[in-house]
């Protein structure tokens, strides 16, 4: 199973957030959520129960929740959510232009565009950026550091001060 993939992206001076998780194998499923604040204003869902038995299983989920996620970011880039987006009472900021704008696929992971893409915006438009958040493998959460055991506190409570010989 894989963790999933966060991204912050600010499109046309509005923040945005894209995310995609996998149910895992009793859920065989990918979802990709697009949200400003608490509101959703996309989302995609890809069943692959069909494929469960294939041996990469986990390579192969992988790299269609990449796709998905990354599918997701340039469609908000390209502007085809504009209107539900202003639909929902959400105002778009800067220039349309900005839409011409698409992420790069380096590594796979969807990154910042160019410098060189933000140099071609009209003049006072502002430029996609997109942050990646750290990845949080809910499932695997660290341990909490343990206690220590009830005998090893009343044995630092009846040697404490002692010196101890070697």
């Amino acid at each position: 199973m894989i963790v999933g993939f966060n991204h912050n992206i600010t499109y046309r001076g509005v923040g945005f957030h894209v995310q995609t998780e996998d149910s895992g194998h009793q859920k065989p499923q990918l979802v990709t959520l697009l949200y400003h604040g608490g509101t959703i204003i996309s989302s995609q869902k890809t069943v692959y129960a069909d494929i469960i038995k294939v041996d990469n299983l986990e390579q192969v989920v992988e790299e269609l929740a990449k796709e998905q996620h990354k599918g997701m970011l340039k469609k908000l880039t390209k502007g085809e959510f504009d209107q539900r987006i202003v639909e929902l009472g959400i105002p778009l900021g800067a220039s349309a232009t900005q839409s011409s704008l698409s992420v790069a696929d380096q590594g796979n992971i969807p990154q910042p565009p160019a410098a060189s893409d933000a140099e071609a915006l009209v003049e006072g438009a502002e430029p996609v950026t997109i942050v990646e958040e750290p990845i949080i493998d809910k499932f695997r959460q660290p341990k909490a550091t343990e206690e220590p055991s009830l005998d090893d506190l009343i044995y630092a409570y009846l040697t404490a001060g002692q010196k101890q010989e070697l």
